[in-house]
């Protein structure tokens, strides 16, 4: 029984590296995630406002043309796009499905990393817990007090990251939502024009 232990110490203790090694990625990539969201944030801003003035001609009826359309955002490129499909039923459903597609694929790594960075943290903290309470027992205070830092420095790393890939997940999914609904809204209305 003694030699299993000894084999689990060790190897929970030659994956302390690698899990502050991946600790540490995961809070570059939330942060680096958080710089994007900025980005895309100001971008969206100024997409909302063409947007709402697209869906104010869309209201009033106004015929709409692709090549108008173009390098007006996001948005109107895709109407542009639904437009070129000739405004057929079944291929339009499907483009604005690939749309959603894309923005799930984007929305994969936030969501990922708001996952797993919790249980990195937590890995981080129980593998050094072991050293600590071995060098209580042996009366080893500055050990014990190294790897409870370590404990507590992984945790913190861990939740910081989730935290933020938690925040840009679901920001971004509410955003794409509202995106996609304005595109089956848009399309609506022109079959219901086509049928009248």
């Amino acid at each position: 029984m003694f030699m299993v232990t000894q084999i689990l110490n060790w190897i929970s203790n030659s994956l302390l590296l690698p899990v502050i090694v991946l600790l540490l990625a995961a809070l570059t990539a939330a942060l680096i995630s958080l710089g994007g969201f900025c980005t895309t944030y100001l971008t969206l801003l100024q997409e909302r406002r063409r947007r709402n003035v697209l869906l104010g001609k869309i209201r009033a009826g106004e015929e709409l043309r692709a090549d108008e359309l173009k390098d007006q955002g996001i948005f109107a490129e895709q109407v542009a796009e639904l437009i070129e499909l000739h405004w057929d039923e079944l291929e339009c459903e499907k483009r604005i499905s690939e749309y959603q597609q894309e923005y799930e694929r984007s929305l994969d790594r936030s969501r990922f990393l708001a996952k797993t960075a919790p249980m990195l943290g937590l890995m981080g903290t129980l593998i050094p817990m072991g050293p600590a309470l071995a060098g209580l027992a042996s009366g080893n205070i500055a050990n014990m007090a190294y790897n409870m830092q370590i404990a507590f420095a992984t945790t913190v790393v861990g939740c910081v990251s989730a935290g933020i890939a938690l925040l840009v997940s679901s920001v971004k999914k509410h955003w794409y939502s509202e995106e996609i609904s304005n595109l089956y809204y848009v399309l609506d209305r022109q079959l219901k024009g086509k049928k009248s």
